[in-house]
């Protein structure tokens, strides 16, 4: 079983409980999720199987967006609805013109810091292991990208915002922060990752779907192959002889080889910053891997190959 299932994750289930409810209903001992959602948050959890495990670091990668419901007034020691009361505030003078000038300033490049109760590790542990024992840490801030942040409604105090964010960012965070900033806390009271990369909500199956699925055999309608998210990617098409090279390990160095694996002249990745892979497919349709360009050997050597 190599593919990835687009599975909508209930409220109150940890994201490692679904993948092991999917290695019990499957079979497969090779699979993992891409992107930890927290048991109060609820939507698209990207669980990949066999061969597909080796692709989730590309999916956990990808753009996220989310739809988070906060309370102004209360902040917890979860940064959710789920945690402690550590402070209450007066809301009553924000109104929603301060609340869309205080969103306009956590869009672009920001700094975040975890929350005590996250999976990040310190000295090897979780950080909510250590939360959960009543011992905190000092937490170092990290960078993480915010590309859009829309205010969707506001009954006070209550508003809804839609996030579309880059890899590492914690919604939680971003609630905690802007409570903080408007003087009265605030807290996540419902989560919804609505998209990771190519995964939609839309086509997300519930877990009855997917018991249902794996018990009368067509589970194999659910899954996605393995470079759908890798569809952003340039593509070549290899050759035999250069199917042989890539499955070998072999890189692509020589003009020859550079012909028949199905480039013109140049390769265009190579002189666009940051796209330094490209996906490569046989001749008869066979997804072969993943190809990583070395600049400095101006060559492309095979990554991840997939199909022998």
């Amino acid at each position: 079983m190599d593919g990835i299932l687009n599975i909508n994750k209930p409220r109150g289930r940890t994201s490692f409980s679904i993948v092991a409810m999917v290695k019990r209903l499957s079979g497969e001992q090779r699979v993992g999720h891409a992107g930890t959602l927290d048991p109060l948050a609820t939507g698209v959890l990207p669980v990949c199987l066999g061969q597909g495990t080796r692709v989730i670091e590309f999916l956990v990668d990808t753009t996220k967006v989310y739809r988070a419901e906060i309370q102004l007034g209360v902040a917890t020691d979860t940064y959710d609805a789920t945690g402690k009361i550590t402070q209450i505030g007066d809301y009553s003078g924000i109104s929603r013109k301060q609340l869309e000038s205080a969103l306009t300033s956590y869009c672009g490049v920001i700094e975040q810091t975890p929350p005590m109760y996250s999976a990040v590790k310190y000295q090897g542990k979780p950080l909510y292991q250590l939360a959960r024992a009543g011992i905190k840490v000092e937490r170092k801030s990290r960078p993480t990208k915010i590309y859009n942040l829309q205010l969707m409604d506001w009954q006070s105090p209550i508003f809804t915002i839609e996030v579309v964010c880059g890899k590492g960012t914690y919604i939680r965070s971003l609630a905690h922060d802007l409570g903080q900033s408007l003087g009265c806390g605030a807290n996540v009271k419902n989560l919804v990752r609505q998209r990771c990369g190519p995964f939609d909500i839309k086509n997300a199956i519930s877990l009855p779907q997917l018991e249902d699925a794996f018990h009368y055999g067509y589970w194999h309608y659910f899954f996605y192959p393995i470079d759908t998210i890798l569809s952003h990617w340039s593509v070549i098409i290899a050759s035999d002889a250069t199917r042989t090279a890539i499955r070998n390990g072999c890189p692509l160095s020589s003009e020859n080889s550079i012909r028949e694996a199905g480039y013109l002249e140049q390769h265009p990745l190579v002189s666009t910053p940051g796209a330094n892979r490209c996906r490569v497919y046989a001749q008869d349709g066979c997804f072969l891997g993943v190809l990583r360009f070395n600049p400095e050997r101006r060559q492309w050597q095979p990554e991840k190959v997939f199909c022998s």
